[in-house]
Order: structure tokens, then sequence, then C-alpha cells
């Protein structure tokens, strides 16, 4: 099965992150159809799509967009998530480089679906050249009288769009988490549903508040453009539409991918030119914090949600990572550990005490110190995070951890009992070299 361009269809062509470029090829023609009809109407042009949110979660889009109060008693407000600090994806850095007008566009429509009057994009600090290319692109936008007030004549359809650069905070993924950023808290998450209204009602500054993922802001504008039908059309039954995948690591031809949703794993693989450097041995399908899945898992796999949940994994943010046999899964996953050991926020004692104990775990295990009982520990401090946790950080922590040692379990053992990895010298990722000072030094020698 080819790629099915949507989103990037035009991402080759020369200058389309020129306004100029972008209207030639259709750009900005869903927003005069959108202020054209009534908002409810562009409500339910998503709704027959059947978007669901790109940024991981999966939630149904217009259920969000539906949510926003249809009155305008308080200040309404559209947020775009662009703090794409899942490892393995980097479709949204793509999306704003080099079609940053899709995403613009998509924003604004939403602002109208929503009454909201101002907006932000909220980009990670790293994407210095994407903020750069949504800056240029906002100022074209007001320039043609795409944002300002009195969008395309519509009396009363005044809408504002700034960006708002983060800190490189993981963390300030999260919906909630990136909302106290944008006004200035520490970027840490609130309270959720039951216990704390839903941001649609009560977001940044206590006012209704729509948040969407950057790919799923540039969606938008096709479903408008050709229908919700057309959209839906595309896909499975319950995952509709098209997917942009992150693919990394052992291939051929590395980048991002738009797939039809139901696509088998295997075949987003041979589009991006098959393994290189040994055999298939794993593959991340959903970023670093889904379940890894093994070889002999991947065939039969169909990315779509629903697919990859019967496999014993998630879609995720499409950050599709694949992994020869050269690759140590227990290497691989201490750094996994070290990273969300860095970036938790330290606001719950799950996530805050649990992820540090893994990082010293995996240490003492790759230090050669590791004893039989680490295995089921480390099983045991994943429980304790999974679920308990004040945001999904502390369950992205767990998941690929638990799922590496159900699969690759032998690999552990052997760690433990010889001291060295079961791959060899070469494997990848390296033995660390800032080994655990207290335990003795690992010997070389394998």
């Amino acid at each position: 099965m080819p790629e099915r361009l949507v989103l990037l269809k035009y991402r080759d062509v020369p200058g389309m992150d020129d306004i100029a470029v972008y209207e030639k090829h259709g750009g900005y023609e869903a927003l005069r159809k959108a202020v054209a009809m009534e908002r409810q109407s562009v409500i339910d042009e998503v709704k027959t799509s059947g978007l669901r949110g790109r940024g991981g979660a999966g939630f149904p889009t217009w259920i969000k967009w539906n949510g926003i109060p249809k009155d305008t008693k308080q200040p309404h407000y559209v947020l775009c998530n662009a703090d794409e600090g899942e490892p393995g994806t980097f479709k949204d850095r793509e999306l704003m480089l080099r079609l940053p007008h899709m995403v613009v566009e998509g924003i604004i429509i939403g602002a109208y679906a929503t009454l909201s009057r101002q907006g932000y994009i909220y980009i990670r600090g790293e994407f210095t050249e994407p903020a750069r290319s949504i800056r240029r692109a906002i100022d074209q936008a007001y320039a043609r009288g795409y944002l300002g007030r009195n969008i395309l004549g519509v009396s009363g359809f005044d809408f504002d769009l700034d960006i708002h650069m983060g800190a490189g905070s993981y963390e300030c993924g999260e919906e909630t988490a990136l909302m106290s950023s944008l006004m200035g808290e520490r970027g840490q998450p609130r309270l959720k549903m039951p216990h704390a209204p839903l941001p649609v009602i009560e977001g940044v500054w206590r006012s209704p508040t729509l948040i969407n993922n950057v790919e799923t802001y540039a969606t938008v504008p096709h479903i408008i453009l050709n229908g919700g039908a057309w959209y839906a059309s595309m896909g499975t039954e319950r995952s509709k539409g098209t997917k942009v995948m992150s693919v990394s690591g052992h291939v051929k031809r590395p980048g991002n991918y738009e797939i039809e949703m139901g696509t088998p794993l295997m075949e987003l693989i041979e589009l991006a030119g098959g393994v290189t450097g040994g055999e298939l041995k794993a593959v991340i399908p959903g970023g670093s914090s889904v379940p890894i899945l093994p070889a002999a898992k991947c065939p039969g796999v169909t990315l779509d949600y629903e697919g990859c949940q019967a496999a014993g994994t998630m879609l995720g943010s499409g950050g599709f990572m694949v992994f020869n046999d050269r690759t140590d899964i227990v290497l691989l996953m201490r750094r996994t550990a070290e990273f969300y050991a860095h970036e938790s926020c330290g606001k719950c004692t799950p996530c805050r005490e649990g992820t540090r104990w893994m990082l010293k775990i995996f240490d003492r295990i790759v230090s050669g110190g590791g004893q039989p009982s680490d295995i089921d520990l480390l099983v045991d401090i994943c429980n304790q995070m999974d679920g308990r946790s004040f945001c999904p950080l502390g369950d992205a922590a767990a998941w690929p951890i638990r799922a590496s040692i159900k699969e690759f379990r032998n690999e552990y053992e052997y760690w433990i009992e010889h001291k060295a990895s079961p791959v060899g010298p070469d494997c990848v990722p390296p033995v660390p070299k800032r080994l655990n000072p207290i335990l003795p030094k690992l010997s070389r020698t394998w």
C-alpha cells in the first residue's frame, strides 16, 4: 500500500511556506468556505470526518469543539500544542517548518467554530526554525486579512494568534501543564475530570479553551474543503483518515510518511526502505512511551488505534522506531528510563521517585551488579506508577519497560548472569561510560 498523501501532498513544492504559493495550491479556500457556513455546521463536518486527536490520545476532535460553550459570556481561547517532545516523533516539526499556513488555517477555522478571539501556538523551545516559519506565516495571514478584525469581511469574526515558546519541558506536552506554563506558572499538570472541569469549560485563565495538536489542526482544512464524508472514506471503521508516521531507527530511508489508517505495520517498514544493519528485532510504533513489539508479533499488525491496541501496544503520536538485531533491549530501556527520570516534573511521588528508582536499577544491572530480583522489582515499580501518577508521564515511563521485560526477559537475565550485553561489544545503544561509582567497574572483556 503506497503513501496516502493529504497533509504532505505539497510538502516538496518550493516555497510552500509562503502564503502566495500556499494560496496557489488552494490555501485558505477551506477558511473561506467555513466562514460561509454556520459555526455548528463546521463542527458537524469535523464530526462526520471521524477525526481523532493526532497528539497521541486519539480523542474524537469534534467532542472538544462541540464542548465549548455556545455563548461568549467568557472569552474563549484556542491553543495549539506544538510541544512535540516525544522521542521518535518529528511530524509536527516538519508541518510547522514546511507547511505552516496549513496549521494556521486549521487553527483559524477552529476559532471560528468555537467563537474564540485569541489563540496561542505553544512551541517547544528547541524548535527555533519551525517557530520562525510559523511566525512568518502568522504575519502574512494578518497582511492578507485572515487574522485580525472582521476576518474575510465577516462582521464580528475577530481572532488574534500568537506564539509562546516553551523551555524544553517534555511535561508541557501534557495539556494542563501546557496551560499552566502558558499562564506563567510552573509547567506541572492540574487536576482533571471528574475532580476538575474540562478545559473546554475552564482552561486557561479559567475560561473555555480548545486545545489540539499540530497535525490535528493541519487536517481540518482538508476536511472542510473536501467534506467530512470524503475524509471518513479513508482508514478503518473506527480510525478514519490518514496518519503521519515519523519513521526512524534502523531503516534505509527514515522520515515522515503519511499513510492511510489501517496500513499493515510491515508495509510501512518497506516504504522506509526496509531494515538495515541486520534482521528486524523490535518496533516501537507510537513513540518512546508505548509498549515495544518484538519482530515475531509485527506481521499482521495494522497501524490504527484498534489494531495497535489488539497487538498490545498503541499508535500514540506516530513515532515509529525500528530496531535491528544489534539492539540491546536492556540498554535501550535504560536510556528510556534516563529520559523519563530527567523529564519528570516532580509533582507526584510515584513518578518522581519511581522513574529514578528504575534508572538506578538499570545502572546497577549494566554496571555488573544486577541481582535476579531486580527484574521483578522493575515490574513492581512499573505497576505502582501505572495509573497512580498525577499525569500520564508516569504511565509513559512504565509501559515500555514493563513490555520489554515481558517480551525480552531473557536479555535482562543474561545481563545479570554474565554482566555483559547478550548482543556483544558492538551493541546499540553502547554501554554507558558513566557507570554507578559505588559498584565495581564492569570488565570490558567480552
